[in-house]
């Protein structure tokens, strides 16, 4: 695991187990919640089924939801957070890639990203927008959300958008027309190998 940056404000963007049992996330949440930031917000991503109730139980994603509290680390499932001024809105869905967690058919994808604030300043997604930072080498296509892409450009007031899922596709890029600051923060490479470094913002 690379070194941890001091900061402000910890986001990370899910998958932050294998395969999403109650040991892992244990275990991942005294991690996080050890770590010396004031604030840490945690989304899920596809491999962390635990916090799916739709796929482990409503009494799992709870079991989950409360290690987090525990550990001081703010849990966001299509939930705003505000810190220093800044609001924070976590959106874990993603179309439907394989038996994951938390995937999603177009419509519920849109009906979900209408209740994101219009005031929304840091938007948390497990998955890229289409066209950024989404791009899989070995497949020679892009592999982001189209929805996700156009719900992105009505968020007025978005200063950042962090995101991961793509692991091919680790940096960071500004936005040519919104000034936008797009993350794809993902730390494993394609080979799950925790070797990328974690990305700094200053808002």
């Amino acid at each position: 695991m690379p070194p941890i940056p001091e900061g402000d404000v910890l986001v990370h963007a899910g998958d932050c187990t294998g395969s999403g049992t109650l040991p892992q996330i244990d275990a991942f949440t005294k991690w996080l919640g050890a770590l010396p930031h004031a604030h840490k917000i945690l989304i899920a991503g596809n491999h962390d089924f635990c916090f799916d109730k739709n796929l482990r139980g409503k009494s799992m994603a709870a079991q989950s939801r409360s290690m987090c509290e525990q550990n001081n680390i703010t849990y966001l499932r299509g939930e705003s957070v505000s810190f220093k001024g800044l609001k924070f809105f976590g959106f874990p869905w993603q179309p439907i890639f394989r038996y994951m967690a938390f995937n999603a058919r177009e419509g519920e994808l849109r009906g979900r990203l209408k209740r994101i604030p219009d005031d929304t300043h840091v938007l948390i997604s497990h998955g890229p927008p289409l066209h950024v930072l989404d791009y899989i080498p070995t497949l020679r296509r892009h592999v982001g959300c189209h929805v996700l892409a156009k719900h992105v450009e009505q968020l007025r007031g978005l200063k950042a958008h962090i995101f991961g899922h793509i692991h091919e596709s680790h940096g960071f890029t500004v936005g040519e027309t919104d000034g936008v600051m797009y993350v794809n923060a993902s730390i494993c490479t394609d080979r799950y190998v925790p070797t990328n470094k974690p990305i700094i913002i200053d808002l």
